[in-house]
């Protein structure tokens, strides 16, 4: 699979993502690095980093984020591979209820919930485990769920082109249930509509259909 630079900002960096490299657990210098800051986080916090509890608590945390923000080494190369298939179906294909973890970038505090993914093939498909990837290859890096809602539609429609695109995420922010307006039962919906999931309303009202009885 081949891609423009054109094409590659057009999902949002999904290829070559603009900022830096993740922290790398198998690197040394940058876990080391982050576990010091940790370590002054937790002193400036009015902890003892050196008691027993907490001695061990930067490194943990240096690993942790490293594992939560690893979306930004990824790529669609990586996570569709060879998986795309030339086929003649010319319906609905949807995966629901997908899993996804994330962290919020204003807070760093999490959320959480799941994807509804599904497209209409133009003579393409692909490997029905790739479509979870590529919601945890952008789920895995700072976000905000309006733009990883967008991030993985445009993605979907650069590798496969197909007729249309529909994506519906439903999440619950722990920075709205454990701070601010400490609502722990408020759920957050985005969607993103391409091609005929925009354009055809009996196909956008299937989707919505299945995507809102998963959620239920």
């Amino acid at each position: 699979m081949s891609s423009t630079p054109a094409s590659e900002a057009a999902i949002g960096g999904a290829l070559s993502p603009a900022r830096g490299p993740s922290l790398q657990l198998a690197d040394e210098a940058p876990t080391t690095a982050y576990a010091a800051l940790v370590r002054d986080q937790l002193a400036l916090l009015g902890e003892n980093p050196e008691r027993e509890g907490l001695l061990k608590t930067p490194e943990r945390v240096a690993k942790a984020m490293g594992f939560l923000t690893q979306g930004y080494t990824m790529t669609l190369d990586d996570v569709v591979g060879d998986a795309l298939f030339e086929e003649d179906h010319e319906n609905m294909v949807m995966v629901r209820d997908i899993e996804l973890y994330s962290l919020c970038e204003h807070h760093l505090l999490p959320f959480f919930g799941k994807a509804h993914v599904a497209y209409i093939p133009d003579r393409r498909i692909v490997g029905l485990s790739k479509l979870p990837r590529v919601v945890e290859m952008f789920a895995r890096r700072l976000q905000v769920q309006e733009r990883l809602t967008e991030q993985v539609a445009k993605a979907i429609e650069e590798v496969l082109q197909p007729r249309g695109v529909g994506v519906v995420i439903e999440a619950f922010h722990m920075c709205m249930m454990m701070r601010g307006v400490e609502k722990q039962n408020s759920r957050t919906i985005t969607s993103a509509l391409r091609g005929v999931f925009r354009d055809d309303g009996k196909t956008r009202d299937e989707f919505l259909r299945l995507a809102y009885t998963a959620s239920r």
